[in-house]
């Protein structure tokens, strides 16, 4: 159990700095022998502390985005909802092929939001055809970090950063939000349902408590540019180990 712990620490790290910390987590979790269905809940539930951690360590960022980020959760938890029941009622196989797709589609999109600033901000710019791009994209997110979750952060961040003009570190501290609200709406399901191992999600959760607060105190300390290349980089490791996997 002492790998549960450390791959919680680290899981919980990532995910307040940008995501993908299930990349850890669920592989760690297979690694003891359980279905990757058991291993997915219980590793949803494990990661849940290191988000309201990491939320908690963005206090100050959250503080004048909590209008927007009430309104911007009910499309996440909508989306987290329906993603968990989509868990429970496909083939594990179903979104296989997309997910990497997904994953490279959010990097692009981090490599290119200056411009997209620029175009949301111009002229020409439409504000009801952004508005729909958000809220659209983060529902269709929440589906996504309710089915499985990893690079969830990278995605948010993506849409995030292409039409809200706020600063990275204000767009992480609702992106962090946005997933525990998507992750909290899967984990009621699961737990209804009862599929999950509690030791392990216990485990993990001990662990994602400790590294949500650390990853946050080290995310808070990066500069907007060091922070998108570490997106970046962080998204292309998780493609190619998805594209392996």
């Amino acid at each position: 159990m002492a790998m549960l712990f450390l791959a919680g620490i680290a899981a919980g790290t990532i995910n307040s700095v940008i995501g993908s910390g299930t990349l850890i987590t669920f592989p760690a979790i297979l690694a003891f022998g359980y279905s990757p269905l058991v291993a997915n809940m219980s590793n949803n539930l494990g990661v849940l502390p290191g988000a309201i951690t990491g939320a908690y360590a963005y206090r100050r960022e959250l503080k004048p985005q909590w209008p927007r980020v009430r309104r911007l959760a009910c499309f996440s938890l909508v989306g987290g909802l329906a993603g968990a029941l989509l868990l429970l009622n496909l083939p594990p196989t179903a979104f296989k092929k997309i997910v990497p797709v997904l994953v490279l589609l959010a990097i692009t999109l981090v490599i290119i939001q200056p411009w997209l600033k620029k175009r949301a901000a111009s002229r020409e710019a439409r504000p009801r055809r952004n508005a729909i791009i958000r809220d659209g994209g983060i529902l269709l997110t929440g589906i996504y970090g309710g089915y499985f979750g990893a690079a969830q952060g990278i995605l948010l961040m993506s849409i995030l950063g292409a039409v809200i003009d706020e600063s990275i570190q204000k767009l992480n501290s609702i992106k962090i939000m946005l997933a525990l609200s998507a992750n909290t709406a899967a984990a009621i399901v699961f737990i209804f349902i009862g599929g999950i191992n509690w030791p392990v999600a216990g485990v993990i959760a001990a662990g994602s408590l400790f590294g949500g607060h650390f990853g946050a105190s080290i995310g808070r300390r990066l500069p907007d540019p060091v922070y998108r290349a570490v997106i970046v980089i962080v998204g292309l490791i998780a493609f190619a180990k998805l594209v392996s996997s």
